[in-house]
This record gives structure tokens, C-alpha cells and sequence, in this order.
């Protein structure tokens, strides 16, 4: 039993159909970089119990969340929500069973686990469902820095340079006519649950309508997917093989999605965030970001995107 146990309990009991748990037969700790995330085993049943990490409040609205989350579990991509306390944060969920929590080695690994992907994302994509808040790349990263200035944090040299040459890459976004699709947002590979038919999806935090490629880019650099693993998601999302300028958001994002996580790494460091070494995190992903962002195909695939 974890030593959490009368926390995550007492989480458990504000859901007015859990009032009354007193005991349970396991409470079992389960990642999460910034939330206390529990799988609790009741008599009758087993849920996820996720305590929302200090400080969380300041850049994920709880409410918008939940919504997001329902509708994802009404797309059939992901756990059905008991409860979800947009005040606390608290949220409870159905188990899903027979599952494999997914991570970069097991994405390597387990056969089809880029087609599975793909294709959990194209049902997402696809539902029709309306996310509330709209993820917008450089309005967030303009958010990050404000809520960085309030803290005692120094960004990695060279940052602003590399965010004042990702402002063309802006405009050829802006003038593309871009799709808008309930999207993730932050796929990390842990946000995958695979039992090597089918994948769900958890963790709406910081889901919203987005461009449906950033899901798809974002997750092959959470992955390290190589080329040909890209190729497999890829095909099974569209099925069928990609145009050049959907390769090319999709390789966008890749860089993108760095630049914008370096700030999220920082302000989890500043917090003194214990679940890693943040500033290892943040700096890690922004010299990757600089290194794609500098290799000579970057262009290419920002040109075939301009090109349509």
C-alpha cells in the first residue's frame, strides 16, 4: 500500500459515489512528472485517482480539462471520467484493463506500436467532438515566459535567438488554411495505454482544437521514432501515404513542441518540481530543438508546407 494511501483516499471520498470508501484492497502509485496519479482497487471495482500537482492551477484551467476529457472518452480514445473537481483538480476514472502503460523503449519495442498509435489519433481527430480552449503555439509560449518572469529561473542561452527564427515558421502557419481538430497536445508516450490490439489515450491537461499534426510530431520526438516509424504512424493516421506538406507540419511541430516544452520544463524547475531534473529536461530539448531547427531539410519542409 503506498504511503499516500489517506491522501488518495480521502481524494477518492469526494466524489459523492465514493463518500463512503473507508479502506481498499490496493492503492497502487502510478507515474505522472506533476500529478500523485493512483490506481486504487475497491471491492467492486478499480479507478485512477489523480491529485493535481502544487502550483498546476497557474497554467491548466481543471475545468476546461474535464470537458476535454469527457469528450475523448466519448470519441472512444480514452478512459470513461467518474469525476472530475474543477476547484481541487481531483479527477477519477475507470481502469482500463489489460493495458500496457507505453514508453519511448516500449514504442521501439512492441510490434505496430506506431500504426496503433496513429490510428487512436486519427479517431480522435475524426470524432467531431469540440474541445474547449484553443492551443495556440506562440500565444502559449508568450504565456510560459510571463509566468517564468515570475520566477527565479535563467532560460538557456540562445533561447529568444531561436524563438525570433521560428517567427517565419509562424507566418507560413498563419497562412496556411490549417485543419482544427480536438488534439492532445501533449502526447508524451506514458499518455499511452496499449494492449497490442488497440492504444487509449489519458491525461487531457493540457489538451484543445489545434492543428491534428502537432499530435502526430510532438509524439515522434516523445517516442525518438526514426524515420521509418514516422512513415508506419503516419500512413496508418491517413491511410495512406503522406503529401509533402503534411510531412512538413508534422516535422514543424517536431521542432516546435521542444521550444515550447523547454518552457515548461523551466517553470516545473523553478517550482523545485522533485519528479526529475528539470533543468536537464528544458535544456535537453531545447539544444534538440535548435539542432533540427538548423539542419538544412528543416527548410524544405517549412518551403513544402508554404507550397501547399
Amino acid at each position: 500500500m503506498t504511503e499516500h494511501a489517506e491522501i488518495v483516499l480521502e481524494a477518492l471520498r469526494s466524489a459523492p459515489q465514493f463518500e463512503q470508501v473507508t479502506s481498499a484492497k490496493c492503492i497502487t502509485r502510478l507515474g505522472g512528472l506533476t500529478n500523485m496519479v493512483h490506481r486504487v482497487d475497491l471491492a467492486d471495482q478499480s479507478v485512477i485517482v489523480r491529485i493535481p500537482g502544487e502550483n498546476t492551477e497557474e497554467y491548466i484551467d481543471r475545468a476546461v480539462e474535464k470537458h476535454n476529457a469527457e469528450a475523448a472518452a466519448r470519441a472512444g480514445v480514452s478512459a470513461e471520467v467518474l469525476f472530475g473537481d474543477a476547484a481541487t483538480g481531483v479527477m477519477i476514472s475507470r481502469t482500463i484493463e489489460g493495458i500496457e502503460t507505453m514508453t519511448p523503449d516500449l514504442f521501439r519495442s512492441r510490434t505496430g506500436s506506431p500504426d496503433r498509435a496513429g490510428v487512436a489519433l486519427a479517431k480522435l481527430h475524426a470524432s467531431g467532438e469540440t474541445f474547449q480552449f484553443r492551443f495556440e503555439l506562440f500565444s502559449m509560449i508568450e504565456d510560459y515566459l510571463k509566468v517564468l518572469s515570475t520566477k527565479d529561473v535563467t532560460l538557456p542561452e540562445g533561447y529568444h535567438d531561436v524563438v525570433a527564427s521560428a517567427m517565419p515558421v509562424q507566418k507560413v502557419l498563419a497562412a496556411v488554411d490549417l485543419p482544427l481538430a480536438p488534439c492532445h497536445c501533449d502526447p508524451l508516450c506514458e499518455n499511452f495505454l496499449d494492449d497490442g490490439a488497440k492504444m487509449w489515450i489519458v491525461d487531457w491537461e493540457y489538451s484543445g482544437m489545434n492543428d491534428p499534426l502537432w499530435d502526430l510530431g510532438d509524439l515522434s520526438v516523445e517516442a525518438g521514432m526514426d524515420t521509418a516509424q514516422d512513415a508506419e504512424m503516419m500512413e496508418a493516421y491517413f491511410g495512406r501515404p503522406p503529401t509533402a506538406a503534411e510531412t512538413g507540419r508534422m516535422v514543424i511541430y517536431k521542432a516546435m513542441c521542444d521550444l515550447l516544452w523547454t518552457l515548461w520544463g523551466l517553470i516545473q524547475h523553478a517550482d523545485n518540481n522533485p519528479a526529475e531534473d528539470f533543468w536537464a529536461y528544458a535544456t535537453g530539448r531545447f539544444n534538440r530543438c535548435r539542432a533540427l531547427m538548423q539542419d538544412p531539410a528543416f527548410n524544405a519542409h517549412v518551403a513544402a508546407v508554404k507550397a501547399g
